[in-house]
Formats: structure tokens, C-alpha cells, sequence
């Protein structure tokens, strides 16, 4: 979901919760992060859930950037290559993964971990202080459009926990109104 120039200043002030989704769709299971999104934007679309963004990202590490700005708290999703095993879920906070950007001709190697470092000294206040990355473990990064099985499970527990902490944030806004 993209915000109009407008909806975005009528959030600014409001406690907002962005989800980004990241990955590459044409690269098997580096799509999980995108995925994670699209489930999300579609469980949105049925049972909208007030001061919740769900963005696409896609290979944008910019994008990411700019979508996180406003937000109180942002979750990062992504696929991860570590030797685990495929379908691990990984919880880290942000700032754990924060990383400086080293100059480049290309936006291509400006990644959402680039981005959550220059948001912060770009925004700096505007900038989201909560930051929570999922990272699931890819099995295969290969062209594809196939997701494996396991990554493809991993994905609805991500969706799951996710799913979970915007009604729980829905919840607590709403109990502090009334």
C-alpha cells in the first residue's frame, strides 16, 4: 500500500506501524519477504487494521527507506543465506542489522539494511526507534518462481506473528482511547 502525499501528513503525528516486505519474486525463496507482504496486504484488505502500512518493497533498498519514514515502528522481512536450516525464522532488532552503505554507481547495492542505517541519520526523529527484522532461511536463490516447502511454511508462521502484533497494537490503541 502507497500513501498519497496527503494521507501521509494526515499519519505523521499518529502512532504508525509499517511492515516492509523485500526480496526478489523471480529468485525462488528470496521472494519470502515479499510474500509476507502480499499476505499481509491481503488480510488488511479484508480486516483493516487502523495506523498499519504493509509495503512491497521488492529489491528497493530506497524504497524501504522512505516507507519507514513516520512510521513509530517498523518490521523488516526478508530471505537470509546463512548455512541454517532452510525455513528458519530469525527475530533481530534493527539496529543489530543497521549497516553503512559503501558508494556505488548502482541502487541496486543500497539494501534495506543500508536504508534503515541513512534513514536514521537522513529522518533522524522521523525515523522509527522500534525496528524488528524476520529473516527466513532460503533454501534455493536460484531463477524460479517456485517457493520451497519449507520456506513457503516459514512464511505463514511470519505472517502469523506479524498478524498478531498489529491486533495487539490495534488492541492497545484502542484501550488507551477508551
Amino acid at each position: 500500500m502507497v500513501l498519497s502525499p496527503l494521507a501521509y501528513l494526515a499519519v505523521r503525528g499518529a502512532q504508525m506501524l509499517t511492515v516492509i516486505g523485500c526480496g526478489n519474486t523471480n529468485r525462488c525463496d528470496d521472494a519470502a519477504g515479499v510474500l509476507v507482504a502480499q499476505h499481509l496486504q491481503r488480510r488488511l484488505a479484508a480486516n483493516p487494521i487502523p495506523a498499519v502500512r504493509v509495503f512491497d518493497a521488492g529489491t528497493s533498498g530506497i524504497d524501504t527507506m522512505f516507507q519507514a519514514r513516520g512510521s513509530t515502528a517498523l518490521i523488516v522481512v526478508d530471505a537470509n543465506l546463512s548455512d541454517s536450516p532452510p525455513g528458519t525464522v530469525f527475530q533481530v532488532p534493527g539496529e543489530e542489522l543497521e549497516n553503512v552503505h559503501q558508494g556505488s554507481f548502482s541502487l541496486h547495492d543500497f539494501r534495506w539494511d543500508h536504508a534503515l542505517y541513512a534513514g536514521r541519520k537522513i529522518f533522524r526523529k522521523d525515523f522509527p526507534e522500534d525496528v524488528k527484522v524476520f529473516l527466513i532461511e532460503a533454501q534455493c536463490v536460484d531463477l524460479g518462481l517456485e517457493v520451497s516447502a519449507a520456506v513457503e511454511a516459514a512464511i505463514e508462521k511470519v505472517v502469523e506473528l506479524i498478524w498478531q502484533r498489529l491486533k495487539a497494537g490495534a488492541c492497545a490503541a484502542v484501550g488507551a482511547d477508551g
